[in-house]
């Protein structure tokens, strides 16, 4: 491949990486034409973009970015092969590997290398049950949102039931004059 071919990949590589939240390293070689097809539509699904790089050339789009320093501890998983999953969703593609992997309990592959989350590395197939249980942005923001209604559903609820006990005295009143 020629050099000027290579920088290219390197800055697609690159501005990739910048578009998304998180990224995973995952082992794919070995998967049969079939497995390969419904990982990519399983991908396709939840909205995760599967590309399969050459570790040097995904190396040198690392240490192109700003925040070089930040991805230093990814470098020695970029061994044999390896495929990058893009999300903008923290735990979709540990989810997605698990559902996988659950699915064909003989199956070890896609094998889960090392990750990029919202600027935190992870590294070591040991870590994939702990970001498959990461909550993601939007699920932390409906927590939130939760917790801050539930004081205001608390006062809504007994307001409502105070005026239906207060309603309830006013008929027995109004009765017992008639």
């Amino acid at each position: 491949m020629r050099k000027e071919d290579k920088d290219i990949i390197i800055a697609q590589i690159a501005d990739t990486v910048k578009n998304y939240s998180c990224f995973y390293l995952v082992e794919t070689a070995g998967l049969n034409a079939e497995k390969t097809s419904d990982l990519r539509r399983a991908c396709n699904k939840a909205d995760i973009k599967l590309l399969v790089v050459k570790n040097t050339l995904l190396h040198k789009a690392l240490e192109s970015l700003e925040n070089a320093e930040t991805y230093s501890e990814l470098y020695p998983s970029l061994k044999g092969s390896t495929s990058i999953m893009f999300s903008n969703v923290g735990n979709a593609p540990a989810k997605l590997i698990k559902e996988v992997l659950k699915k064909d309990k003989d199956a070890t592959l896609p094998r889960f290398k090392a990750a990029y989350v919202e600027e935190t590395v992870y590294v070591g197939a040991e870590q994939l049950d702990t970001l498959a249980n990461i909550k993601s942005k939007n699920e932390l923001i409906a927590d939130v949102v939760a917790l801050l209604q539930s004081p205001a559903k608390n006062v809504v609820s007994a307001l409502q039931s105070a005026g239906g006990k207060l309603h309830g005295i006013l008929e027995t009143l109004s009765q017992k004059e008639n």
